[in-house]
């Protein structure tokens, strides 16, 4: 079974492919470049632009993406699949809809139950528009400790593998600030030792991480982390955050150490998509967004 887990998430990163640094510090463009193993997505909320699915979707690619992520359940699937058409930008995955709200961890079994429907809607339209991976939130540490929300949570997920499975799209959880596999009140230092052995408890090729390279900047080494996940990293998300400030910043900006971060992906042999996730606009701002991103990873 880990044989096979490590094959199918080495086929993910391969068939996902085409075939970074604070502006102010270092240097990620000259040292571990990640151009032609890293495709740019964003969310289909950060698209501002007005008039049609499809004018976002051209707006969109036009700003140099190369793909979209849409939210699911939610998907009008019709014009989701025109729109890509027209666009000739393709849906390459979701984030499932309402995850922070209705809880694989909260105590209440029928909200379990609705999460895990959600989740499994999720997948089915996440197919239906050609995505692969479904972002998912798994609950929140405001439903009891640790010992009694893991195995609940993991309980729950693990039914919808599955599905997953026959559909071919990955459950994706996301690394968030919900209290859960870290200390929230800490300090910068902390590991990745507990989202490692989250993961590898469903022992399923289907569920791993969509990384999220910003999110915990503040609690330890992004680069250290993603060595950390190796194989389970199936996905990344991208923003800035600055230690110093103590906030969320545009990608590039604050102290974040996408060097490392760029050494690390290197390091893993991560091939495949990344997502934008911060404030999005016109064609201007997600033009900037993209410059971003080419200059943090060295895709330019």
């Amino acid at each position: 079974m880990r044989t096979d887990r490590y094959n199918r998430r080495r086929f993910l990163h391969t068939t996902t492919a085409l075939a970074a640094t604070p502006f102010y510090a270092f240097g990620a463009e000259s040292s571990f470049p990640l151009k032609g193993r890293l495709l740019k997505t964003l969310k289909i909320g950060m698209v501002k632009a007005p008039g049609s699915l499809t004018e976002k979707f051209k707006v969109a690619k036009d700003a140099g993406f190369d793909g979209i992520e849409m939210n699911a359940p939610g998907i009008n699937i019709e014009e989701t699949k025109r729109a890509i058409v027209e666009s000739g930008l393709p849906v390459d995955g979701s984030v499932n809809s309402g995850h922070w709200n209705v809880r694989h961890t909260d105590p209440d079994v029928a909200v379990r139950a609705k999460a895990l429907e959600a989740l499994k809607e999720g997948l089915r339209q996440t197919k239906a528009v050609g995505g692969h991976t479904l972002l998912l939130v798994v609950g929140h540490g405001k439903d009891g400790p640790e010992k009694e929300i893991w195995p609940r949570s993991i309980e729950n997920i693990a039914k919808a593998i599955p599905l997953a499975a026959e559909l071919g799209v990955a459950i994706a959880i996301e690394n968030v600030w919900n209290h859960f596999c870290y200390d929230h009140e800490g300090v910068a230092g902390q590991n990745a030792e507990k989202f490692v052995r989250y993961v590898d408890e469903f022992n399923s090729p289907w569920v791993g991480m969509q990384f999220d390279i910003g999110n915990h900047w503040k609690y330890g080494s992004m680069g250290d982390w993603i060595r950390a996940l190796g194989k389970r990293v199936i996905k990344l998300d991208v923003k800035g955050f600055s230690r110093k400030a103590n906030k969320f910043t545009k990608i590039g900006e604050g102290d974040l150490d996408f060097t490392d971060v760029c050494k690390a992906l290197t390091e893993i042999n991560f091939h495949g998509w990344c997502a934008a996730e911060v404030g999005g606009g016109d064609i201007a701002r997600l033009k900037e967004v993209s410059a971003n991103m080419d200059h943090v990873f060295g895709l330019a």
